[in-house]
């Protein structure tokens, strides 16, 4: 079977750029429409930077509490109870309330966040303002 080719016909091969004006028609309406949503603001409460004040008392030592992967609690290195937790913390804070101690919890990354969320519910009914993450590498 032979094929004749007439030579005055030509084929001419165009890449047909309309689906890819419709895909593209489609990403910008939907990026237009998600643009928005990204570019809300979240307010942040930030400390400002001031003079240092030589008539305020220096920071009192910080709590260091340390949350292992069992759940169990280490208040300065002696273990406690998460009962008794509200309590302490509770004192700490009313020890002077003008200038509260920072309380630094030490989470293991294997740590259940229900005790951590306990802990932090504690720390906010105390009246504990300066709440910090140690962070382990």
């Amino acid at each position: 079977m032979a094929f004749v080719v007439d030579s005055t016909q030509r084929s001419v091969a165009r890449i047909n750029i309309t689906p890819l004006v419709d895909v593209m028609l489609v990403l910008l309406v939907i990026f237009m429409v998600a643009a928005p949503v990204l570019s809300r603001a979240i307010p942040v409460d930030l400390p400002r930077a001031g003079p240092d004040d030589p008539s305020r008392p220096p920071s009192p030592e910080p709590i260091r509490l340390r949350i292992d992967a069992a759940g169990g609690l280490f208040w300065n290195g002696d273990a406690t109870e998460l009962s008794v937790l509200p309590a302490l913390l509770e004192t700490e804070a009313q020890r002077d309330p003008r200038n509260p101690p920072m309380l630094q919890i030490d989470a293991n990354g294997d740590s259940d966040y229900d005790v951590v969320a306990k802990v932090l519910a504690a720390a906010n009914a105390a009246g504990m303002r300066k709440v910090g993450f140690v962070r382990r590498d």
